[in-house]
Order: structure tokens, then C-alpha cells, then sequence
């Protein structure tokens, strides 16, 4: 097994190596050019007067010139491919020292009405999604956000094996990763989707023939101009009439420029990662399912999407004056490729979704594969239709530092409800949301931070962060409400884990002790699993009515006037309490 700190210094190394080599080759190609632009003119100084031998030189000079260019940019491609990985494994060396506070942390998808992303710190800064994403797409972003939120427990065993067998190709994941990052794209998948599904045929059939026709005729037209055989001035009115039938169209060929640029870079970007898709061999469904979905019966689906990125640079090529003039009088540029992509459009229209729907699947997979290499000792969690819910031994928080985190064993069955009490800082609401993350990334197929992990699996919902909202007039009592209400609704036509922090804060502790004891005893009367967390030690006296509630604790003492916290988890109720010494400590009363 590769160990992930080992891996990422090599790689980085390596590639490190690499590019000091490739920058020498750019500085070889440059000096290379200059003298080929150079000898070009020099030839041509010593050819004057001799007009064949300066053509030969001119042409000569150009072609190799327009050779060396081309090497070139190829060069300069490696150079920053080159990069782009040296960054990723710089990146990853970062987060495995837990220095990931720079990456994106996915806040545009902050949403506190959902069932229990807000609550468990999904997104924002130093949330888990900011741990796990490399995701290098729009569309693989939003992928793994609706992954993180779906609340799926279907196929458990089958996503498990997909992202154990990418982990295992972190130069595969990094090679895909390095690719996306090399095109920045500033139009989204689903605008050109919505602009190629929307979009209606502009130019007629016959003008198909058209161009080549005209270029037929164009063709002719210089030869026999060039032997003497028709005078210049043909050609010139002949250039007009081209320019005349182009100028016709231009409106038609305006529009679909405009929309054809946003598309441009982003199928540039994606014909590149389909062809890492498709010649890449995979073992798991998952991953062959996935990768069966590109395939056509006649080219791979890389192959059309360069096609197409083809079009777009040469239609993007309109811009240059000698080619608008010549390329459109002469041969009817513009309409000739406005029609090949509206050709293309109309063949793949229904296709293109789907091919950007696996690249994004497969932008995601790479974060939680990554996810997976990074955490060798994380355990798959073992599916079972066991009465256990959950049987965890050694379970953690992903996110706390293994030297600072407090492991726990942690077994509850199916419609058992715990109750769990603790002082202040105990380590309660970790607790809970260590439950919580480890049921999100069961469910979507992902290690788990324990030494051994048994799971029955089932939906999560939770109520541990309520708060006011002065915009809609809603008190804090209020919104706690509404989301119980919410919860109550939900687990009338699901089953869920439940995981409740604290409610009915925002009343007195009378009214709150009669609330919550009658909400917990309508939970477990709808057969409902889960946890809750409360000071509220008389809430501990149902477990003497109900059997399925049973009590535990966090502790705290204090010794030699501190005060200490062992963060285990213990059976019965907790009798310390901590609030009047902490006061007194911080010289607050």
C-alpha cells in the first residue's frame, strides 16, 4: 500500500526534474526560432534579384518556422502540465499537515433548511468539503455537492468499490486533474447544454454545396489568372461576389460565434479528459458503467468532442483580416464551418449531456478516491441488515488532527434512542457530529474514520444549529420549531437517524423539560433511531419508562483546580457540571 506522504514528495520530485528539463528544451525552441526567422531573412538578402530562389527561401523560412512553432507550444503545454501536477502534490502535502484552509470551501452551497448539511459543517470554512475537494470542473463541483447532499443509501457496496479502485491511481487522478486545470472555462456545462439543445438550424440545406462550389470555381479562376489566361480584374469581381453571398449571412454567423466562443474552451478541456476516460481500463461496475456511457457506434466520444473544438478555433479564426477577406471572398469560410457545426449539433444534441455528466462524475470520484488515498487506515464500512445501526470500534472526526482526536466505540440499534449528557466542552456536539459525518460518507461510499465500522444503512437528519432570522420575523423558538416540525413530517414516510442538539432552547427550562420529554417520547413512538444531546438532566428519566432509551455521558473534573475532559463516551447520566467553575476561573462573576 502507498503511503500518501512518500508518494507526493516523489511525484513532486520527479516532475520537478521534469520541468527543469523541459525548460531548457524552451529555451533551445526559442533561440532555435529566432534563428530560423533570422537565416529566413538573411536568405532572402541574398537572394534579391534572384526571384525563384528568394520564394523557395521565403516558403522554406515559413514552413519550419510554422514547425518550430508548433513544437513549441507542445513544449509549453508539458511545461505547464508540469506545473499543474507539481501544484497538486504541493497541495496534498498541505493538507495532509491539515493546512487546507486556502481551498475552496464550497459556500455558495451553505443552505440551513437542508436536512443536515448546515448542522454538521459540510460546507464553509474548515468543513469537510473544504478537506476533500480537488474537483477541477464546474460540473464535478456541483457533482460532488449533490453527492455530500443527496441523502442516498442505494448501492453503497458498488460506489465503495469504484473509489477503492481509483484511489488506488492517484498518477491517473492527478494526470485527469492537471488536464482540467490547463483550460480555464468561464461558461458551465448546463448554458451550453441549454444553448445546443435550444438551438434551431439557421442556414439552408443548399448552402452546403455552396462553399464548395464557390472554392471550385475560386480555384480555377487563379490558375488561369496566374497563367495569363483571364485578366486580374475577374478574380477581384469574383472576390466581391463571395464577399457579397458571406456578407448575406452575417448575422447568422454573428449569433453563432457568440454563443460557439463560450462553448469553445470548455469542449477544448473535455475532449481531453473523455479520451482519459476511455483509454483507461477499469475493473469495478461502477466506473465500466460509467465509462460505457461515452461510447458511440461510430467515433469515441473524445474524437467528436475535438471535432468540434475544431470548428470553434477555426471559426474563432474569423477574425483575422486576411482570412475574413480572402477565406470568405474566395471560399466561403464562415458559411462553410457555421454549417459543419450546425451539422454537428444536429447529430450530437443529445448526446453532449450525458458526456459532461460523466466527466463530471468522474471530477468528483477523483476528490473522494483522493479522499480515500489520503486515509490508508479509514475502514470501508462493512453493509450489513443487522439490528445494529451502527457498530463502531475507535470511531473519530475526520477533521480533528489524530494526535488531538478521542476515538470512541459506539453501537446503537435500530429504534433505540440515546440520550446524552455532559458539562460544557465534554465533547457532546463533537460527538454528534462525528455520528453524523460518519453516516454521510457510509452512504456515499467513502472510509470512515474508525478501526472497524458494521452499518445498516439509513438517512440522516438532524437539528443542531437553529438560529433567527430577522429578515422572514422569525423568532429563535420559532425556527426551532419549524425544523422539528420539518423532522416530524419527514420521518412520517422515511426512515431516519435523528440527531438533535439541545432543542427547545429559545424557552424556560420548565416549559423546555415538559416539551422535550414529550417530543422524545413521540419520536420513539414513530419507531425513529438516533441521539440527542441535552443539560436537561431530567429528560434522562425516560429511559426508566421506555426501554428504548438509553442514557450516556461526557464527563469533567476538576483537578488541581483545572478543569479536565477525558472525551469518552460512558453509560448513565452525567452529575458534573461545569458552568459555575468556569466563570469563577475566567474571572467572569
Amino acid at each position: 500500500m502507498q503511503q500518501p506522504l512518500e508518494f507526493y514528495k516523489k511525484q513532486k520530485t520527479l516532475v520537478e526534474q521534469e520541468l527543469v528539463q523541459l525548460k531548457k528544451k524552451l529555451t533551445i525552441s526559442s533561440s532555435t526560432r529566432l534563428l530560423t526567422f533570422l537565416g529566413t531573412i538573411f536568405c532572402v538578402y541574398l537572394s534579391f534579384g534572384n526571384t525563384l530562389f528568394m520564394i523557395l527561401s521565403v516558403v522554406i523560412g515559413i514552413a519550419l518556422f510554422v514547425f518550430l512553432i508548433f513544437k513549441h507550444e507542445k513544449l509549453v503545454y508539458k511545461s505547464n502540465f508540469a506545473k499543474a501536477v507539481i501544484h497538486i502534490n504541493e497541495t496534498e502535502l498541505k493538507v495532509l499537515n491539515r493546512d487546507y484552509l486556502g481551498l475552496d470551501d464550497g459556500s455558495e452551497f451553505i443552505d440551513p433548511k437542508h436536512p443536515y448539511s448546515y448542522d454538521i459543517d459540510l460546507f464553509g470554512r474548515g468543513s469537510f468539503f473544504q478537506y476533500c475537494n480537488r474537483t477541477v470542473t464546474v460540473e464535478g463541483k456541483n457533482k460532488l455537492f449533490l453527492e455530500l447532499t443527496s441523502n442516498a443509501i442505494n448501492a453503497i457496496q458498488e460506489k465503495q468499490e469504484g473509489i477503492k479502485e481509483l484511489s488506488e491511481q492517484p498518477i491517473w487522478r492527478q494526470q485527469f486533474s492537471a488536464i482540467a486545470s490547463l483550460v480555464k472555462v468561464q461558461h458551465s456545462a448546463k448554458n451550453i447544454v441549454q444553448w445546443i439543445h435550444n438551438y434551431t438550424i439557421a442556414f439552408p440545406k443548399f448552402l452546403g454545396y455552396l462553399p464548395k462550389l464557390v472554392s471550385l470555381i475560386s480555384v480555377a479562376l487563379i490558375l488561369l489568372v496566374a497563367f495569363q489566361l483571364l485578366p486580374e480584374v475577374l478574380l477581384l469581381f469574383w472576390l466581391f461576389i463571395g464577399l457579397g453571398i458571406s456578407g448575406f449571412y452575417l448575422k447568422q454567423i454573428n449569433e453563432l460565434y457568440t454563443n460557439a466562443c463560450n462553448a469553445k474552451d470548455t469542449f477544448k478541456q473535455y475532449h481531453k479528459l473523455l479520451n482519459e476516460i476511455e483509454t483507461t481500463s477499469f475493473s469495478s461496475e461502477l466506473l465500466k458503467r460509467k465509462q460505457q456511457e461515452i461510447k458511440t457506434d461510430s467515433l469515441k466520444a473524445s474524437l467528436i468532442f475535438k471535432k468540434y473544438s475544431k470548428l470553434l478555433d477555426a471559426l474563432d479564426q474569423r477574425n483575422n483580416v486576411i482570412i475574413a477577406v480572402f477565406g470568405n471572398g474566395l471560399f466561403l469560410r464562415d458559411i462553410q464551418i457555421a454549417i459543419k457545426i450546425e451539422q454537428w449539433i444536429e447529430t450530437y444534441k443529445y448526446n453532449v449531456e450525458q458526456w459532461f455528466q460523466v466527466i463530471a462524475f468522474f471530477d468528483a470520484q477523483n476528490s473522494l478516491a483522493n479522499f480515500q488515498f489520503n486515509h490508508p487506515a479509514y475502514v470501508f464500512p462493512k453493509i450489513t441488515q443487522n439490528r445494529e445501526v451502527i457498530k463502531a470500534q475507535d470511531l473519530g472526526h475526520t477533521l480533528l488532527k489524530e494526535k488531538q482526536r478521542v476515538d470512541n466505540n459506539f453501537t446503537i440499534e435500530n429504534q433505540q434512542f440515546f440520550i446524552i449528557t455532559g458539562a460544557n466542552m465534554a465533547g457532546k456536539s463533537t460527538f454528534l457530529r462525528t455520528v453524523s459525518l460518519s453516516i454521510v460518507m457510509a452512504n456515499m461510499g467513502l472510509s470512515v474514520c474508525a478501526e472497524s465500522f458494521e452499518y445498516n444503512p439509513i438517512k440522516l437528519i438532524t437539528s443542531m444549529r437553529t438560529t433567527d432570522s430577522l429578515a422572514d420575523d422569525e423568532s429563535y423558538f420559532f425556527s426551532e420549531l419549524k425544523r422539528l416540525k420539518f423532522i416530524v413530517d419527514e420521518i412520517k414516510t422515511d426512515n431516519y437517524f435523528i440527531i438533535l442538539d439541545e432543542i427547545l432552547k429559545g424557552t424556560n427550562s420548565t416549559d423546555k423539560a415538559i416539551g422535550s420529554k414529550k417530543f422524545v417520547q413521540k419520536l420513539v413512538a414513530s419507531n425513529s433511531t438516533g441521539i440527542i444531546a441535552t443539560h436537561d438532566l431530567s429528560l434522562c428519566e425516560i429511559e426508566e419508562e421506555l426501554p428504548q432509551i438509553k442514557n450516556y455521558y461526557f464527563d469533567a473534573e476538576i483537578l488541581n483546580n483545572e478543569l479536565n475532559f477525558d472525551y469518552q463516551l460512558k453509560n448513565g447520566v452525567c452529575k458534573n457540571m461545569n458552568a459555575s467553575f468556569l466563570l469563577k476561573k475566567m474571572d467572569i462573576v
